[in-house]
């Protein structure tokens, strides 16, 4: 099966909805083909069998076998796509760089980085005790090894 044949077909059935975007697209061996896409506002069911549908008809099962399936992403995979970050501003992520582990809400995600905002208990500057202050940091993209969305129930 060719990678590149089955993207192109994704990106063009991807065009019709501007709030769509592709995250991953994986072509097993035996010719599985599983495509991973989210949205700015969620994707429906009926966009997911769109996608699949505009794929299935325009590959030639003569040619080759295979099966497809096209998802959307799982909260327990960490984020790919900078417009997942933008996607997810306001929640809660666990960010690990190459140094830290941190954890906090998404306040403010651009093209090149995001801003993290998390209370934190420090000691007081002056006598005993502990006192609450607000952190934030600041993350470029190309810093991140992994992002999750945390789920608070």
């Amino acid at each position: 099966m060719d990678q590149k044949k089955v993207k192109n077909l994704v990106e063009e059935a991807l065009q019709e909805n501007d709030s769509l975007f592709l995250i991953d697209l994986k072509i097993s061996e035996n010719n599985k083909i599983q495509i991973t896409v989210d949205g700015d506002n969620g994707v429906p069911l009926s966009e997911c069998i769109r996608i699949s549908r505009s794929v299935e008809n325009n590959l030639d099962r003569e040619e080759a076998d295979f099966s497809l399936e096209v998802t959307t992403p799982d909260i327990a995979h960490p984020l790919k796509e900078k417009r997942q970050y933008i996607k997810n501003v306001n929640r809660i992520l666990k960010v690990k760089t190459a140094t830290e582990e941190l954890e906090g809400t998404l306040v403010e995600a651009d093209q090149n980085q995001i801003v993290l905002k998390w209370k934190a208990r420090e000691p007081k500057p002056i006598g005993k005790g502990k006192v609450t202050v607000e952190k934030t940091a600041t993350i470029a993209y190309i810093d991140i090894k992994e992002a999750k969305v945390k789920i608070v129930f």
